[in-house]
């Protein structure tokens, strides 16, 4: 399955959980909704993994990903009314950090369901920029 495959998978799966519920409840209701929805789908995934961060090769502490699919895309959740600057950053440094090719940050807390797919500028060189 490509890259893109797969997020079209997931965005699929985050807009039956919004059309579903709407807007208004808090992101770990979205998060065990979603992951129902991507257990559906055959898609293999973690909740919650827990993650390295280096600086200069030494492990300087952990931050959890919500959820990390088919060991490839790295998707961050909010619950918020809007995204803004600073939650794009946040999924942004998850997806380097982590050293993983792509991301998506996905809010279910707006009234249309909002979502950005993030690609690594290290592993993806062609097109590094925040869609």
């Amino acid at each position: 399955m490509t890259l893109d495959e797969i997020t079209y998978k997931i965005n699929g799966c985050a807009m039956k959980v919004h059309n579903t519920l709407g807007n208004g409840f808090q992101e770990v209701i979205y998060q065990r909704c979603l992951a129902i929805e991507l257990e559906k789908e055959g898609l293999t995934f973690g909740r919650e993994i827990e993650q390295a961060i280096f600086y200069d090769g030494i492990v300087v502490g952990t931050r959890r990903a919500d959820f990390v699919v088919e060991n490839l895309v790295i998707v961050e959740l909010k619950a918020i009314i809007n995204l803004e600057d600073v939650h794009l950053a946040q999924a942004k440094n998850y997806v380097v950090a982590y050293d993983f090719p792509i991301g998506l940050l996905i809010n279910f807390g707006a009234t249309s369901l909002q979502f950005k797919k993030i690609f690594n500028s290290k592993t993806n060189p062609v097109n590094p920029k925040i869609k």
